[in-house]
């Protein structure tokens, strides 16, 4: 894969280990965790921040690293290790969620429950909850790595014939290397 941009659409724990391609790491500065956070904001009820500091990007890259070395364990029916499960379930523990509490003229009602902490708390939190509910399905056996030579995304095929990450990415560039060597053959 070549291209700079991330993959989204899939799971959002997905999303968020396919952030770090073969071509780079998307998510190395508060800025460009922001700038995954914006692409997302639309699966994620937390509204991104002005600002995004250096300890909420610790928080999530911590988040996906362990949701990938569980992924890699799950996908194969292995038991992933136990410091990732406790590491995913203390993310989720730092941002506990809180019942924020309101009026609507006749009574007191629970406005909406939110995570609690900083910002980037609350998103390591809601990752890690993503990633705990993609690791405990059993479809997530189903989860498959690009076939690209070069490429590490993976992806939830919805189509039993689903090769390679994106068909405008890997599958054209794929189609056309194959192409390429068919000719110079012939």
């Amino acid at each position: 894969m070549t291209d700079p941009a991330p993959l989204t659409g899939e799971p959002l724990a997905l999303d968020l280990v396919n952030t770090h391609p073969t071509t780079g790491d998307l998510l190395t500065t508060p800025d460009g965790l922001r700038d995954w956070w914006v692409l997302q904001a639309e699966r994620i009820p937390e509204e991104v921040p002005r600002e995004v500091i250096a300890a909420d990007l610790d928080a999530v890259l911590a988040v996906r690293e362990h949701t990938a070395r569980a992924l890699a364990h799950v996908r194969r029916g292995e038991r992933p290790p136990a410091e990732d499960i406790e590491a995913l379930n203390e993310a989720q523990r730092a941002a506990p969620a809180i019942s924020e509490l309101g009026w609507d003229g006749t009574a007191v009602v629970v406005a909406r429950r939110r995570p609690s902490g900083s910002p980037g708390l609350r998103l390591a939190a809601w990752l890690a909850e993503s990633a705990a509910g993609l690791l405990a399905d059993p479809a997530v056996e189903q989860i498959r790595k690009c076939e690209a030579d070069d490429c590490v995304m993976l992806f939830v095929p919805t189509n039993p014939r689903r090769r390679w990450c994106s068909a405008a990415r890997c599958g054209n560039r794929m189609r056309v290397a194959r192409h390429y060597q068919r000719r110079k053959a012939g």
